[in-house]
């Protein structure tokens, strides 16, 4: 019998990676540690280059049904209110780059990419446990797991976040760093929203050593709010949790005044959680990426940080490129596929990785680079917001790495 090949990790990198191979008839065995399938945290912004990739999985309608589509971006000064800077998005940005702007619930992106999944068959699951260690073979990849179960597949793909276990066995086994950032959460419903508020926008708001972003969801029906803030000393209950929970006087104490409107966004909240932001220095090589029979994808090879919004985006360009791989047939094993998967992908996650690096530091900005800023945004206007080079991706790979 054929053996199965490995995912760890069932989070939307993990049925991103999943549902690529299984297009390609690629049986598979995916190992998550949830006793069910679900997805942790809130809202989550994809860009044109990750709605093309769902588009060319024959997920738009999917997607459609479950997604708010934002009318444009405007960024505004978090204690004066004023605006520095405004994105046309909606018809706008389809016409630029083929493909619109989509703000979602995470959940709601996982419960789709799952029943696509399930859909194709040949899935196998091993659900409440996950990888304890990884033994590369000549022919095979042994994984052991938490409850002492062994499997073993013809090559094994990592993605098991930040945090990863799959990690250790293809670069490092060094931990994250904390970057000092804080990040708050909240949604709400648009319902307990006066009116005036419920506009289908992308509104980001900045400060010195701050920002937040909040936008619509769920087609509407609830809005996400984000705010980070710089936190250096803190000391959660468990650093690798998504979700301590924290109060309207603990983000307030962190933000300072904020100019009314954010005010009245942040006192309809109900309820808040946070977690310190924690990083990896950006890929300095294909070697990051994968090597034999193991490959990394998302999180587990290049965290992103909050700051452009293409954390989950980039999950899927790799998942989607490395269905691309597997279906080239000039590529007959896996360490030859999974070699060009990483040589194909590691230099723009590498890219983007950086500019949200740059990114946290200009929306953070004090002083004369936060004046530099502002008199960029209103010279340049749209053409300092609209990222191009990112949004018309995720690129051809069906090209010779």
């Amino acid at each position: 019998m054929k053996m199965s090949l490995l995912v760890a990790g069932g989070g939307i990198g993990g049925l991103a990676a999943t549902l690529a191979l299984a297009r390609q008839g690629v049986p598979l065995t995916v190992v998550e540690q949830a006793h069910a399938f679900s997805e942790v945290g809130a809202g989550l912004q994809l860009g044109p280059n990750a709605v093309r990739v769902l588009a060319d999985w024959g997920l738009r309608d999917a997607l459609d049904a479950v997604a708010a589509w934002p009318e444009a971006l405007q960024v505004r000064d978090a204690s004066r209110g004023h605006e520095l800077g405004h994105l046309r998005l909606g018809a706008d940005m389809m016409r630029r780059h083929g493909q619109p702007y989509a703000c979602l619930h995470r959940a709601d992106l996982h419960a789709l990419l799952l029943q696509a999944v399930r859909a194709h068959g040949g899935v196998q699951w091993r659900l409440a446990t996950r990888v304890a260690s990884v033994t590369e073979r000549n022919d095979s990849v042994k994984v052991r797991l938490d409850n002492g179960e062994v499997a073993i597949g013809p090559a094994l793909v990592g993605c098991d976040g930040l945090w990863s276990r799959v990690r250790h066995a293809v670069v490092d086994t060094l931990p994250p760093v904390p970057t000092g950032h804080l990040a708050y959460r909240g949604l709400v419903a648009a319902s307990a929203l006066p009116v005036a508020l419920r506009v289908p926008r992308v509104l980001v708001w900045l400060g010195p050593r701050l920002h937040v972003v909040h936008y619509p969801v769920r087609g509407g029906d609830a809005f996400n709010l984000v705010a980070v803030v710089h936190a250096h000393g803190f000391l959660p209950r468990d650093a690798q949790s998504w979700s301590e929970p924290a109060t309207r006087a603990d983000l307030q104490a962190a933000l300072g005044p904020v100019h009314a409107e954010l005010a009245g966004w942040l006192d309809a909240v109900p309820t808040w959680t946070r977690w310190v932001l924690h990083d990896r220095a950006p890929l300095s090589g294909p070697h990051g990426m994968a090597g034999g029979r193991i490959a990394l994808l998302g999180d587990a090879a290049h965290p992103m940080r909050p700051y452009l919004a293409q954390g989950a985006a980039m999950a899927l360009e790799d998942a989607w490129a490395l269905g691309r791989v597997v279906a080239d047939p000039a590529l007959t094993d896996w360490p030859q596929r999974f070699e060009r998967y990483a040589a194909l992908r590691w230099a723009r996650n590498a890219q983007v990785q950086r500019r949200s690096r740059r990114n946290g530091t200009v929306f953070h900005a004090r002083g004369p680079l936060r004046w530099a800023r502002n008199a960029a945004m209103a010279l340049l206007g749209e053409r300092l917001l609209d990222n191009a080079w990112l949004y018309r991706g995720p690129g051809d790979a069906t090209r010779r790495a």
